[in-house]
């Protein structure tokens, strides 16, 4: 049994989720978050762009946290998931992760605060047919090689 509350929130959230769609994103993927800006009378969107460290799940309240490196300094942002301030959400990549927070990529900085991207099925099954590609042509110059030298042994004996 939904209470009152709960039901509520819900019709707030199919309200708000209406107009806009919001991607399946985790921890480690790197979003892009278009904002809408207001300057004095005029509106314009701007662009946030970084991974996502935390992601809460609270109905209504939920929100994620995103950040990025701006000039050298690392730069945090919490949004509201369901926010009429976010005017879209855009998956930029998926990122290879085994937390749920990342808050230790505070400490980190350089090539030590990459995340690595997460390869789809289609993906791993290109780079395994290329390896088996590579294989067969590595075996064939093997035997190819191995050929050679027999025949410049029969041209030397002639």
């Amino acid at each position: 049994m939904v209470n009152v509350l709960e039901k509520f929130e819900l019709q707030q959230i199919e309200k708000v989720a209406a107009n806009k769609q919001i991607p399946d994103f985790a921890p480690g993927d790197t979003v892009r978050v278009s904002i809408k800006i207001v300057d004095g009378d005029a509106e314009r969107l701007q662009a946030y762009e970084g991974i996502v460290v935390a992601r809460k799940n609270r109905g209504l309240n939920s929100s994620f946290t995103v950040r990025k490196v701006s000039h050298g300094e690392g730069v945090e942002r919490v949004f509201p998931l369901y926010s009429p301030r976010i005017a879209s959400i855009e998956l930029v990549r998926k990122g290879e992760v085994r937390r749920a927070k990342l808050y230790y990529i505070r400490e980190l900085e350089g090539k030590a605060a990459r995340i690595t991207e997460k390869r789809d099925e289609d993906s791993l099954a290109e780079v395994k047919a290329s390896a088996e590609n590579a294989a067969a042509v590595k075996a064939a110059a093997a035997k190819v090689a191995a050929a050679a030298p027999k025949a410049e042994k029969k041209k030397a004996g002639k």
